[in-house]
């Protein structure tokens, strides 16, 4: 959605539908990651993805473009630690090369996003 003018809410958000679907292939892909992760590795990986698309919500909920260009950084910065748990998890060998190319795909398209709505946002 290019114009801010129509945007209902963060639902509409086709950058916060996106990050919807990561949190979703994150939850898939975690699940097979041995049960010696689940406080580690499993647990990050989940919050980190849950941070981006909570982020992204929380700011465009907010009064103010100065608050909702904040909380996309935050957003940002969740994505790039989600990112590098993905290549850990990769270089572990808890995710096949396959899986770990199909999340950095769907994350750097939604690092592209973030910064051209920071971007309209700034203008």
């Amino acid at each position: 959605m290019t114009n801010m003018e129509s945007l209902k809410g963060y639902r509409d958000l086709i950058v916060w539908q996106k990050s919807m679907d990561l949190n979703l292939l994150i939850y898939k892909h975690t699940a097979s990651l041995p049960k010696e992760e689940t406080y580690g590795l499993i647990s990050q990986m989940r919050r980190a993805a849950v941070s981006i698309s909570a982020n992204i919500a929380e700011g465009q909920a907010r009064n103010s473009t100065g608050e909702f260009l904040q909380f996309l950084g935050i957003a940002k910065g969740s994505l790039a630690e989600l990112e590098t748990l993905i290549i850990l998890s990769q270089n572990l060998n808890f995710l096949n090369k396959e899986n770990s190319a199909g999340l950095l795909n769907s994350s750097t398209e939604i690092n592209k996003m973030l910064h051209a709505l920071q971007k309209a946002l700034k203008n």
